[in-house]
This record gives structure tokens, C-alpha cells and sequence, in this order.
């Protein structure tokens, strides 16, 4: 067993990001002041990131994913095979994995973190085999990953989801749906399905006010508005997750679910499209180790 004076850390920093190059050049020097070997690689395409930690798993004995949710998404599935546990830095705009695990958004406290050593196991959501730890979702938030284009992201920051966001509401039309757990199968009109894992997503409005990464469960919401207009009025139900109380909103807690729509809908997964519909979403239980307080 290697002591805290030996630990190396793959350290992958989403580079492409604002300040990407000033972020990973901190990040360097705040792992090594805490006596951590940083073996810094690029990863251009987020498709890569997985097969990369698994490349180079035999180096290090812990992996470093600097950037935004999608990119730690993105490092899911290389860090279960590889069998390291994952350490997070919040480069992102929303970083709502990192504020479900009460990491510091900060670079300076995110690495002490780290250097803690101390971990904890969470579940992993599957949406067709894609992962996600926060939320995958169909309709208004998938149509919101699909304009919400990496320059926008980079001129305007959070701004930029607010401006993307009053476009998508303004066209946003409810949708046929089919949804199925374990209990029931029920059809629907909606404007969006979500399916969360974790307790945050959208930027800290809460899944559901019961939730959490190592609950064992997923939790399902389907906004059956006719007009998006009336999502102001629940705007604050949204943030501490008891949306559920709405006439308007359907809310499951399952551990798997089927949804169907009449012509393939995209399915966002952590901000990212990753897959259409039909759509079987899924739990890994305890599945990936991450340094959390």
C-alpha cells in the first residue's frame, strides 16, 4: 500500500474550457503541495476520457478529473475498470455533482479533498448503457443540451443557460410519452422526463428533497403542463425538490424505468446527448469510489 507521500494522480483537465490552461496549471501545484504526483494527460474528445484513465490505471493509484459535470461523467465507466477511486475538481458552470457530494467549488478545497483520502461509494445511474450521476432527461432539458453550444458556454458562463433557457421554454410544446417501472406503465403528455441519481442538477434545484447518490433508487419526474409559462410558478419547488406536490408533476422512485415516445426523442445524460429514446434507465449501485468529506 503506497503512503500518502507516494500517491500519484492521473490528472485530466478539461483544457478546452475557459481558463482551462490557468485551471490545470493550479490544479498542478495544488496537488503537489499536498504531496501528490500529478501525471498530467490531454483528452481532446470526451469520448476518450474513459479508455485513457484505463490506459494508463497501472501508473497511478487514483485518478483527478478537472471540468464540468459532463466531463466527470464522462470518466464514469474508464474508473470503474480501471477500479480507482475519483477525485473532483469543479471546473464547470453547474458542477452539480460536486455540490451533491459537498466538495468545494474552490481548486484550493477541492484538493484538500483529495488529500484527505477519505472516500465514499455512490451509485451510478445507466441510461441505455450511457452513464450519469446527476440526471438524464428528455424534453426541455435536452432540447436546452443541443443549443447551449460550448462557445455559448465559454462567452457567457451561467448567463448563458438563462439565455438558452428562455429561448427553449418560449418554443417548448408537450410531447407523447410512455413511462414504465417496476409498478405501473402509464401514458402521458409532457414537456420533459427526468430521471435523476444523485440529489443536484440544473444547477442546484434538487432532484426530489428525499434524494441521494447512495440511496439504491432512481427518482422520475414528468412535467404534464400544457404551458411552460407555469414553471415560474414552481421555480422554487424545483430548488428544494418537492415538485412532487404539484397536480401538474408525476413523480416515481423506482430502480429502473422504460420510456417510449412516439418518434425518437434525444436523451441528455450530465448536460451531454448521449442516446434517444426508447429509453431503459437503470442503477449501478456503490459503483464508483470518489474522495468526498
Amino acid at each position: 500500500m503506497s503512503s500518502p507521500m507516494q500517491r500519484r494522480a492521473l490528472l485530466i483537465v478539461n483544457s478546452k474550457s475557459r481558463s482551462g490552461e490557468a485551471q490545470c496549471k493550479t490544479a498542478i501545484e495544488r496537488l503537489k503541495a499536498h504531496d501528490i504526483e500529478p501525471f498530467h494527460v490531454e483528452c481532446g474528445r470526451r469520448e476518450d476520457l474513459s479508455p485513457l484513465i484505463v490506459k494508463h490505471a497501472h501508473k497511478v493509484n487514483c485518478v483527478v478529473v478537472g471540468g464540468g459535470d459532463g466531463t466527470i461523467n464522462a470518466a464514469a465507466l474508464g474508473v470503474i475498470e480501471a477500479g480507482l477511486p475519483l477525485g473532483i475538481l469543479p471546473l464547470g458552470t453547474a458542477n452539480d455533482l460536486a455540490r451533491t457530494l459537498d466538495i468545494p467549488f474552490d481548486l484550493d478545497g477541492a484538493a484538500d479533498i483529495i488529500a484527505a483520502g477519505k472516500t465514499r461509494r455512490i451509485d451510478l445511474g445507466l441510461v441505455n448503457g450511457e452513464p450519469f450521476f446527476n440526471v438524464a432527461s428528455i424534453g426541455l432539458s435536452a432540447e436546452l443540451a443541443q443549443k447551449l453550444t460550448r462557445d455559448i458556454k465559454r462567452r457567457w458562463g451561467r448567463l448563458g443557460y438563462a439565455l438558452v433557457a428562455v429561448k427553449v421554454l418560449m418554443q417548448a410544446r408537450p410531447f407523447s410519452a410512455t413511462i414504465t417501472s417496476e409498478t405501473e406503465s402509464v401514458q402521458v403528455r409532457t414537456l420533459q422526463v427526468a430521471v435523476g441519481n444523485g440529489r443536484f442538477y440544473g444547477g442546484g434545484n434538487a432532484v426530489e428533497k428525499n434524494a441521494a447518490i447512495d440511496d439504491q433508487h432512481l427518482d422520475l419526474y414528468s412535467l404534464e403542463l400544457e404551458k411552460a409559462w407555469k414553471l415560474a410558478l414552481m421555480a422554487k419547488s424545483f430548488r428544494y425538490g418537492e415538485h412532487g406536490a404539484w397536480d401538474e408533476v408525476r413523480a416515481v422512485r423506482a430502480k429502473e424505468f422504460d420510456i417510449r415516445t412516439r418518434r425518437p426523442r434525444s436523451v441528455n445524460a450530465d448536460g451531454e446527448i448521449v442516446t434517444q429514446t426508447p429509453a431503459h434507465f437503470s442503477i449501478k449501485p456503490c459503483a464508483v469510489t470518489v474522495f468526498a468529506p
